[in-house]
């Protein structure tokens, strides 16, 4: 006997009158088939996300929370706003009968794609010959599904923004070193936060296929892959340095993707719901430069309108591939699943899934 979902019908090509209609009418026509659908529907929405889709979604959180809210739903459908990595970790808490759907499939992450399996398969075969069996990889929730099946396989756990430092100093208790992929930037300030000197930090080039360092081999306690958010690496010292001169009084506050000098002179760094939290618990009239995601910060001056916040870079953009999905991408899925097809599913197969719930599970 077939399921539901065995029987839909797959399609990946939004036609062109999505883009051409009116926004009122995409907007209308997306509250309708959310309603038709009812509870066979469920839909995430990173904080990124832009207003014109957040405001359908069921929850909003950061990614990994919303993958543990998928996890816990019974619908037929797990709509996922925010971007391809996300929604893998999506699927592989799901179960195999639910479908997990990204609305565009260009919706992918930068700093995922800095760490190909590839690659990282390469570097854990040449690391091995540096530094023999001493190390401990850690990945960054913000990687594919094949890093965090690597990381499961091979003794490590997952991170997040969040718990980095708890997780950091799980790794190091187990081996001598620590492998941190794919951003180097969340992996440095975690370690400096620590007492790591940054003289004992490494960095592997996985262009390159070579490690950079500023200390004896054997010295080496952190090896950081080469990646980076590109929104965050917008945020700059000067940044920081032009507000201290006009506004002492303004607080400064940090997600930890940001650089290790961006952070170090900053009043605050953590994660997104640490900003959130911090803004939510602020005292009115307060004021705040945040350096994160340009939706998010756009977000926080509307719903705090007696706090006086700013992007810390004046001429930030949203994140574009988080912006890939838009209100005519989103009423296309709707509208397809009332007619009974799923678009964009994201699958992980059963053996990449197994390993990286071994990553996830030692972190959670």
């Amino acid at each position: 006997m077939t399921s539901l979902l065995d029987e839909l019908q797959l399609t990946d090509a939004m036609p062109s009158e999505y883009l051409s209609a009116p926004v009122s009418e995409l907007h209308e026509r997306a509250a309708r088939a959310k309603d038709i659908l009812g509870e066979r529907l469920f839909i995430l929405g990173h904080h990124y996300q832009k207003d014109e889709v957040i405001r359908y979604a069921d929850v909003t959180g950061d990614s990994l929370q919303l993958s543990q809210i998928a996890g816990q739903q019974t619908a037929d459908f797990i709509l996922f706003c925010g971007v391809h990595f996300m929604a893998e970790t999506a699927d592989i808490l799901t179960t195999p009968e639910q479908a997990v759907i990204l609305p565009d499939m260009r919706a992918g992450c930068s700093m995922a794609d800095m760490a190909n399996i590839d690659q990282t398969e390469r570097a854990w075969l040449k690391l091995q010959e540096y530094f023999g069996d001493t190390i401990v990889p850690l990945t960054y929730v913000n990687s594919t599904a094949a890093i965090k099946a690597f990381v499961g396989r091979n003794g490590g756990a997952t991170v997040t923004s969040s718990n980095a430092v708890e997780m950091v100093e799980w790794a190091l208790a187990q081996k001598q070193r620590m492998l941190f992929l794919p951003d180097q930037h969340l992996g440095r300030n975690t370690a400096v936060k620590l007492g790591i000197p940054l003289e004992r930090m490494a960095i592997w080039d996985p262009i390159k296929q070579k490690l950079e360092l500023k200390c004896e081999l054997e010295d080496v306690q952190v090896i950081l892959w080469k990646g980076h958010c590109s929104v965050h690496m917008n945020f700059l010292p000067k940044h920081v340095e032009i507000l201290r001169d006009k506004e002492p009084d303004r607080n400064i506050l940090v997600h930890p993707e940001c650089t290790y000098e961006v952070v170090s002179i900053s009043d605050y760094a953590g994660s997104t719901k640490y900003i959130i939290d911090m803004i939510e618990a602020s005292e009115p009239g307060s004021k705040w430069a945040i350096g994160t995601e340009m939706n998010l910060v756009n977000r926080l001056i509307k719903d705090f309108p007696d706090r006086d916040i700013v992007s810390l870079n004046p001429y930030m953009c949203p994140c574009l591939t988080m912006n890939r999905i838009d209100l005519p991408h989103l009423t296309w899925a709707l509208e397809e699943m009332v007619e009974g097809r799923v678009i964009n599913r994201i699958s992980v197969d059963p053996k990449t899934a197994q390993e990286a719930v071994v990553a996830l599970e030692k972190m959670l």
